[in-house]
C-alpha cells in the first residue's frame, strides 16, 4: 500500500488500484464483525472463480454504499463516466431510450466494482445480445419475518413439484431472510412467457397450502404466509448475483446450497458471510445442476395435466 491510502491488485492481465482499502464498509458490533474495503477485496479475489460463471454476459444493477452500509445507498444502472475502457458494457432498451449497464466478465471488472464500493451485485436473468430471452427462472422465497423453518417447507414443496415437472433447479440462500430456486432455461421463451409460467407453478403451490404460502404482491394481503414472488422474472428486473454480499451487518452472502443441505438445522438466510463462504464454494454445491438449460414446453403441459 502507497502513502496516499492506494492498494494495487493484480487480476490477470490487469491491475486494478483500490483507493482507501482500509475504510471501513460494514461496522462491527456485538453480534457483527467490522470489515473493511480491503477485506472485500480479498473476498472477491478468493471467490471469483466461483461468482464469475453467473456474472459473465449480463447486465448489472449495483448497490453501491460509499459510505459503508450505514450510509446512503445508490442503486446503479447506468455505467458512469471515469469507468475503465476495458469494463464491458452493454445498451439496452428502456421505456423512452436506452441504459447502458456495466458487464462483469473478469477478476480485474470485479475488483474495480469493490473499489466503488459496489455492495451487492444484481444480475438480469438474461444475456447481451439476448436480453429478452431469459435463461434462468427465479423464485423468491419470502417469509413474512425470520421464519426460516417456513423458507426450508416452502422451498421442499416447491423442489418436489419442479422434480414433477422434470426441471432441474438450484438453491441459493439469499443472504437477508429466504431462498431463491434458480431454474436454469433454454432461452426459448420471453420474459412473459416465463413469468406466466412461475406464476402457474406459485399458483398451483398456493392452492395446495393456502394457509402457508401466497403470492400476494402487498404485504397487507399476506398475513403470515410465505410469499412466493415470481415477479423478477421479467425485463429489466434483478435478482441477487450467486456469491455477492449483502448491506447487512456481518457482510452476509448468497450462497448456493445444494438441496441435500437443505436438512441442516444450521442453514438459514445469512449463514454464510465473507469470513466462510469461499469454503462454501469450493464445494461446488451446483455441481449436479445442468449446465444447459430446459425448455418450458414440455414443463408447461405436465403442469396442466397436474391441475387437470
Amino acid at each position: 500500500m502507497s502513502d496516499d491510502g492506494v492498494r494495487t491488485v493484480r487480476a490477470g492481465r490487469r491491475t486494478v488500484r483500490i483507493h482507501r482499502p482500509g475504510k471501513v464498509l460494514f461496522p462491527g458490533g456485538a453480534h457483527a464483525e467490522e470489515y473493511t474495503k480491503g477485506d472485500l477485496v480479498d473476498y472477491h479475489r478468493a471467490v471469483a472463480p466461483f461468482m464469475l460463471p453467473h456474472l459473465r454476459g449480463r447486465p448489472l444493477m449495483l448497490d453501491r454504499r460509499p459510505d459503508g452500509i450505514d450510509g446512503p445507498a445508490f442503486m446503479q444502472k447506468n455505467t458512469p463516466d471515469g469507468y475503465p475502457d476495458w469494463i464491458t458494457r452493454v445498451q439496452v432498451a428502456k421505456e423512452g431510450g436506452t441504459v447502458t449497464h456495466t458487464v462483469c466478465d473478469d477478476t480485474a471488472t470485479l475488483l474495480h466494482l469493490v473499489d466503488r464500493a459496489s455492495i451487492t451485485l444484481h444480475r438480469w436473468l438474461s444475456r447481451a445480445g439476448r436480453v429478452d430471452r431469459p435463461d434462468r427462472l427465479v423464485f423468491d422465497l419470502d417469509p413474512p419475518d425470520d421464519d426460516f423453518e417456513a423458507v426450508r417447507g416452502a422451498a421442499r414443496l416447491l423442489g418436489e413439484l419442479l422434480g414433477e415437472l422434470n426441471l432441474p433447479s438450484a438453491l441459493m440462500t439469499t443472504g437477508s431472510r429466504g431462498l431463491h430456486v434458480i431454474v436454469p432455461l433454454s432461452g426459448d421463451q420471453d420474459f412473459d412467457g416465463v413469468r406466466a409460467f412461475a406464476r402457474d407453478v406459485a399458483d398451483t403451490l398456493v392452492a395446495a397450502r393456502p394457509d402457508r404460502l401466497t403470492t400476494a404482491a402487498r404485504k397487507k394481503d399476506r398475513g403470515d404466509r410465505l410469499y412466493l414472488d415470481v415477479q423478477r422474472n421479467a425485463y429489466a428486473q434483478t435478482a441477487v448475483a450467486p456469491y455477492t454480499v449483502r448491506a447487512l451487518p456481518g457482510a452476509p452472502v448468497a450462497t448456493p446450497v445444494s438441496w441435500d443441505q437443505l436438512d441442516d438445522p444450521d442453514l438459514h438466510a445469512r449463514r454464510w458471510t465473507v469470513a466462510d463462504a469461499f469454503g462454501q464454494a469450493r464445494r461446488d454445491p451446483w455441481e449436479g445442476v445442468p449446465r444447459r438449460g430446459r425448455a418450458l414446453g414440455p414443463a408447461r403441459r405436465r403442469l396442466a395435466a397436474l391441475r387437470g
